[in-house]
């Protein structure tokens, strides 16, 4: 099995788009509940530079409760099955091994768990037997409550104490080692502090994988530490909406740091931003970053997804 087989591997930080099938998503929630807009969402934000398309049927943010397999299942599966046949990269954003393997079935090429296996044990199993990329994300619990377990002495060694034993127990499970890919959390169970030491620390996040660094993926976008950072006089955060700005900046940083792939709700910026890091990286000639050394060498495009109807 090639690293990573299936998906793209430019010379470049990847970029993933949103498609959030849900009504209560922090910042899209509801825009793209109805399949055929979602999957025109789907389809746009892959003509605008998007390598993989990351769809999920259930809210992550704090505070949101879960929906049960079924409704997560009625919402995303046409949207995957179509998107899939129109030629694009499907990366399934779920929890839960049932909707996953359902999802794989029917065109999706990679696994993105937030819970890293722990919501679903029989995660890892199901991937491995699959041979398909899976996203191991550090994770404390639901979001229900995850805010609440957002304490940490140092959480850049925590968060990576935790993560590695999440690979040990998903690469005991079966997923090839070359098959994971590590996702600091960013805002799950993470104060704004906790968020900037975790992104500028991408390389030892990386580095759990030893001298085969782990692809990390990043998912920064219009989340509520950059809108506490970007508040204005009156102390009120900045609307989500109004986060992209930020959030390309956030993606460029990342990608200069080795970032692997940014998932982001607004691609076109953001794919803007990796091309400017990586000809930065070239132009000062500066090594490959770690995020480079985790990929594929011809098993994918050499670009951004291509899909029907969109080149």
């Amino acid at each position: 099995m090639t690293v990573l087989e299936g998906l793209p591997a430019p010379d470049r930080c990847l970029v993933m788009g949103v498609v959030n099938v849900t009504p209560d998503s922090f910042s899209d929630g509801g825009k793209w509940l109805d399949p055929a807009a979602a999957v025109a969402h789907g389809l746009r934000l892959a003509a605008e530079g998007a390598d993989i398309i990351d769809v999920g049927g259930e809210s992550t943010r704090p505070g949101a409760q879960r929906v049960d397999e079924e409704e997560e299942l009625r919402r995303i599966g046409p949207v995957i099955a179509q998107l899939a046949a129109a030629g694009a990269v499907v990366s399934v954003d779920t929890m839960r091994a049932g909707v996953a393997e359902i999802a794989l079935g029917t065109g999706a090429r990679m696994v993105n768990d937030v819970s890293g296996g722990l919501a679903d044990p029989r995660m890892p199993r199901l991937a491995a037997e699959a041979g398909v990329p899976y996203v191991v994300t550090h994770w404390r619990g639901y979001g229900r409550d995850m805010q609440e377990r957002a304490v940490y002495d140092d959480v850049v060694r925590e968060v990576g104490a935790e993560l590695r034993q999440r690979v040990d127990e998903v690469i005991a499970a079966g997923v090839d080692r070359s098959a994971i890919i590590v996702d600091p959390g960013i805002g799950f169970a993470k104060l704004p502090g906790h968020n900037w030491a975790l992104l500028t620390s991408l390389g030892e996040i990386g580095r759990l994988g030893g001298d085969r660094p782990f692809p990390v993926l990043v998912g920064a976008s219009r989340k509520s530490f950059l809108g506490l950072l970007l508040a204005g006089a009156d102390r009120e955060p900045r609307p989500a909406g109004e986060r992209d700005g930020a959030t390309a900046a956030v993606s460029a940083l990342a990608a200069a740091a080795g970032a692997w792939c940014v998932r982001v709700h607004a691609v076109a910026a953001n794919a803007d931003a990796v091309r400017v890091a990586a000809r930065w990286a070239a132009a000062s000639g500066t090594a490959a970053p770690a995020g480079a050394a985790g990929r594929a060498s011809g098993t994918g495009a050499a670009g951004p997804a291509r899909v029907a109807g969109t080149a």
